[in-house]
């Protein structure tokens, strides 16, 4: 599994694409948080990441599935999926060996962030009274819906040898369950008690009650479970597509 691991890093870093994935990252956050008058932070007068906790779900909807997409679906197109199947590895090794490696990736995307931090800080009148158990709610939030657009991207590229059909698959599916539940509470037939248990299935809900800076052990049981079937279909998909191959 560490082999993988590593392999899946090293795949990544070794082309420019790696590189421009993140700085795009960064660089979009940057523009929105102190260029967009919008949602400029010098413009707002709140010392605060709000914007980036509200911008960032969005442009991972981007980001990871084109982490994720070339994870299997290159192994399917060059043949080394059926080689990488008979190494002594279970099937569980293959995928979090994948799903580690990806979200390491999405977890460096994170760190120069902490620059925003600094920066807000620095900006602040004074800076003991800014919220910063929030700042870690909402830090912690955004990587555990990394992890699970990490999951759906895995599960995306495991059904197809076709990257970019791979990258569509998971940007649908991580929008479905990103944002997809919380719009379907609000029509109106689902009015008056069945709306809020559809809030409750999407990531939107327990991505803002985290956010709010509040670690509740039921979000945390949602995020990791979602993460668990994900990976669990992933590992389903691959057996069976080596199984009709072969």
């Amino acid at each position: 599994m560490l082999a993988i691991f590593k392999k899946e890093i090293n795949q990544f870093f070794s082309s420019v694409t790696g590189y421009v994935a993140i700085v795009l990252f960064l660089l979009a956050n940057g523009l929105f948080l102190f260029v967009f008058p919008d949602t400029s932070l010098l413009d707002t007068g709140y010392a605060n990441l709000d914007p980036l906790f509200n911008l960032a779900p969005l442009i991972y909807l981007l980001l990871i599935p084109a982490i994720t997409m070339r994870c299997f679906a290159d192994e399917f197109k060059t043949g080394t999926m059926e080689l990488l199947s008979t190494k002594p590895l279970s099937w569980w090794q293959i995928v979090m060996g994948k799903f580690w490696g990806s979200l390491l990736i999405v977890g460096i995307s994170l760190v120069p962030t902490v620059v925003y931090y600094i920066a807000v800080r620095q900006l602040s009148i004074n800076p003991q009274q800014l919220d910063n158990g929030g700042m870690l709610g909402a830090y912690t939030g955004l990587f555990l819906l990394g992890a699970v657009f990490t999951a759906i991207g895995l599960w995306a590229s495991s059904l197809t040898a076709n990257a970019m059909i791979a990258f569509l698959i998971a940007v649908f599916t991580s929008y479905i369950f990103y944002n997809g539940f919380d719009a379907l509470s609000k029509i109106p037939t689902f009015s008056g008690g069945a709306d809020y248990y559809l809030q409750m299935a999407g990531i939107r809900f327990h991505y803002t009650s985290i956010s709010r800076g509040v670690i509740d052990s039921r979000d945390i049981i949602y995020f990791i479970s979602v993460i668990g079937l994900m990976l669990y279909l992933t590992k389903l998909s691959l057996q069976r597509k080596l199984w009709q191959n072969g």
